[in-house]
C-alpha cells in the first residue's frame, strides 16, 4: 500500500485532471467517489484500476478489491480530490467500458440533456425500470462528470451506456425493426393512448427546448403527458420516469 501526503504529487495531478472532461477522454477513466460507488465499480471486473483511501477509513470487508492497488492519503491531498462537500474518503479511479453495441430490446434516447443531476436520475431511474441500453446524444452533459455518477447511484456499472450520434442510432434501431417515440407537445399524442410493443426506443429531450426537430422528423409517433395543473411543463427525469414505467408494464 502506498502512501501520498502532498497534494503537489504528480500521481495527485494526474487523478485531479479527472475532474475534467478532456482528461476522462484522453485516458478513457474516471473517478468515482464514496463507499457506494466504488463498492458498485468493484462489482464488475477490472472496472476498477485503483482505490484512493483516506489514512482514517478503512476498507470494509464486504468490499473484496483482491490484488487492486491502494493508495493512502492525507486530509491535505483528500481536499484536492473530492467534489463532495462531507467526502467519505474513498476513491476508485476506473476503466470507461468501451460500449458500441446496443443491446437488448428496450432503449433510451437523450437529445443534448444538459444538467448532471437530470442525466444521472434519467440513467438511474432506466436502470430501475429495467431498460436494456441508454443512448447519450451530442449536446448532452459528460456521463462520467461527478455529479451525474452521484445521481446515478451507481447505475453505470448496471447497464450499457452509449455516447453517439441520435440520427444515425435512430437509423439503426428502425432497421432492427425497433419503433422510436420521441416527446413532444406539437403534433404529439397522449402517451396512454399507445400501447408500445416489447421492443420500443422513447427518446426525449433537453430541458428548455426538448428534441431537436430533425430528431422528432424520423420518429414513429410523437407522445406528450397532459398536463392537469398550473404548471407549463414536467421536469425531464420525471417525465422520463412516468414514460419509461408506463411502456415497460404495458
Amino acid at each position: 500500500m502506498k502512501y501520498i501526503h502532498s497534494s503537489k504529487n504528480p500521481q495527485v495531478k494526474q487523478w485531479k485532471k479527472l475532474h475534467t472532461k478532456k482528461e476522462r477522454e484522453k485516458t478513457g477513466t474516471f473517478l468515482v467517489e464514496g463507499f457506494h460507488l466504488v463498492e458498485e465499480a468493484l462489482k464488475i471486473e477490472d472496472s476498477v484500476l485503483e482505490i484512493i483511501l483516506s489514512e482514517e477509513v478503512e476498507i470494509p470487508p464486504r468490499m473484496n478489491y483482491g490484488s487492486i492497488p491502494v493508495t493512502t492519503v492525507n486530509k491535505e491531498v483528500l481536499k484536492e480530490l473530492a467534489e463532495t462537500e462531507t467526502t467519505q474518503g474513498i476513491f476508485a479511479v476506473c476503466k470507461q467500458p468501451d460500449q458500441e453495441i446496443a443491446n437488448g430490446n428496450s432503449f433510451l434516447l437523450l437529445d443534448a440533456v444538459q444538467d448532471p443531476g437530470n442525466l444521472g436520475t434519467i440513467i438511474r431511474t432506466a436502470d430501475a425500470v429495467g431498460i436494456d441500453t441508454v443512448i447519450v446524444g451530442n449536446g448532452s452533459v459528460d456521463i462520467y462528470n461527478a455529479k451525474v455518477l452521484r445521481s446515478a447511484q451507481g447505475s453505470h456499472f448496471h447497464l450499457p451506456i452509449i455516447r453517439g450520434d441520435l440520427s444515425e442510432w435512430i437509423q439503426k434501431l428502425k432497421s432492427a425493426n425497433v419503433p422510436i417515440y420521441g416527446t413532444a407537445l406539437e403534433n404529439g399524442t397522449t402517451y396512454t393512448k399507445v400501447t408500445p410493443s416489447s421492443s420500443f426506443a422513447l427518446m426525449v429531450g433537453n430541458e428548455g427546448n426538448g428534441i431537436q426537430s430533425e430528431l422528432l422528423n424520423q420518429t414513429d409517433q410523437n407522445l406528450y403527458i397532459p398536463i392537469f395543473g398550473k404548471s407549463e411543463s414536467l421536469n425531464v427525469a420525471v417525465a422520463t420516469g412516468i414514460l419509461l414505467y408506463y411502456f415497460k408494464n404495458c
